[in-house]
């Protein structure tokens, strides 16, 4: 796969979450620390990205089981992530709040459909997302 121009040493990445609550109960803790657990072991990274088409949010997971993408993403995730370069994605709010990435949104669906000039656009994009802060 090719990047797209100007981003060579970047890696735009989406991860999946869970969520613990504040929990006083000593089982509780426990059980919390063992789903923790669970879900970063080995085993369970590889039948979960595997079946989901996706990469290990951890790293030293054997490349085996993987599809070539997901081994060349993985391979690039690694490099990115010394590098530097690791980029979070506005999907899911990772990046910005839903304000601020509608916003964006506004703007760049007007530009694309009208004859707004990239100054305008840029402009516009400044004043939207100030604003949405």
């Amino acid at each position: 796969a090719m990047p797209a121009p100007g981003t060579e040493d970047s890696f735009l990445f989406n991860v999946d979450s869970f969520i613990m609550f504040d929990v006083k109960d000593k089982d509780a803790k426990a059980a919390q620390a063992a789903m923790a657990r669970l879900i970063l072991s080995p085993e369970f990274q590889v039948v979960f990205n595997v079946n989901k088409g996706s990469i290990p949010v951890r790293s030293g997971i054997e490349e085996q089981p993987f599809d070539s993408i997901a081994v060349s993403s993985m391979g690039d995730f690694a490099a990115t992530a010394e590098s530097g370069g690791l980029m979070p994605s506005m999907a899911h709010e990772m990046a910005v709040s839903p304000a601020i990435r509608g916003a964006m949104f506004d703007v760049v669906t007007n530009f694309y459909n009208s004859d707004m000039s990239a100054a305008d656009a840029a402009s516009k994009l400044a004043a939207a997302v100030g604003e949405a802060m």
